[in-house]
């Protein structure tokens, strides 16, 4: 089957069409629907397999990052959202995405339900917007959405990104395998908290997670902004010494790809 793919949008979101576009290339078909229109009912969550918070500004950002967006889904969408994941279908959230499923709880542990937030993502330890360019390593997760993925190379932009739970919750994560992204150096090495490796202090220097199942996953880096070669800060170097040594950079870089591509190739099982 082709999967349909929820793309949330509303006031201060701004990357729906990178992340459509990201999806179709995978193969999925796609609709940006505003969370005014899921309210009115006009757009039903139960018509998609897939859900995706984007990134952006949601609300400004003004109550906190993610945390309005979060509260008018708690208060008009939320049995619909729990129903959407009891079906067994998937939820991706980047950046701000990641920030609004943080606040509703979405990344249940075995000992937690959904609703019942684990974690937080806090300001940058430098109090600074960073945006830049980092390596990530899979941590052999039970994430759906990651799997034959080893580090990829993504950019960053954010101010508040800083994973942060208690050592509780980081042990009961890291026991069944809900760690899902780590930041490291090229060679997929730990960055062990190092700037500018790990770019916002995070908490055993971790960039994403997925809840107990692995359906539901979320992240602080872009894959839908670097799904092309040409997009990376060193092309034009990596051309020049693919044009000497006469190969060919390829025109994707196929570990952001994969991400979107296992989350269509699951309801194709």
């Amino acid at each position: 089957m082709v999967p349909k793919v929820l793309v949330m949008s509303g006031y201060g979101i701004n990357c729906e069409t990178e992340t459509a576009h990201a999806f179709q290339k995978a193969g999925a078909k796609t609709d940006i629907v505003h969370i005014n229109d899921l309210i009115a009912g006009k757009k039903k969550m139960a018509d998609y397999e897939i859900i995706m918070f984007p990134g952006g500004f949601s609300y400004g950002d003004d109550t906190g990052s993610g945390n309005a967006f979060a509260n008018k889904i708690k208060n008009n969408l939320f049995d619909d959202l729990k129903e959407f994941i009891n079906s067994g279908k998937l939820i991706l959230g980047i950046c701000n995405g990641f920030q609004v499923m943080t606040n509703l709880g979405l990344f249940a542990l075995p000992s937690t339900d959904y609703g019942e937030r684990i974690s937080a993502l806090e300001a940058n330890t430098n109090n600074r917007y960073e945006c830049r360019w980092v390596h990530i390593k899979e941590n052999e997760s039970i994430c759906v959405f990651t799997k034959g993925i080893n580090i990829t190379h993504v950019p960053i932009a954010h101010g508040e990104g800083r994973f942060y739970c208690d050592e509780k919750t980081y042990l009961e994560l890291k026991e069944n395998k809900q760690i899902v992204f780590s930041y490291c150096d090229s060679e997929g090495n730990p960055a062990n908290g190092e700037y500018p490796l790990n770019p916002n202090g995070a908490y055993y220097d971790i960039a994403g997670i997925c809840d107990k199942t692995g359906r539901i996953f979320g992240l602080m880096p872009h894959p839908e902004r670097s799904l092309y070669s040409i997009s990376e800060p060193e092309y034009q170097l990596k051309k020049e010494i693919a044009k000497r040594n006469g190969d060919i950079i390829p025109e994707f870089i196929e570990s952001n790809l994969q991400i979107f591509k296992n989350a269509v190739d699951y309801f194709n099982k």
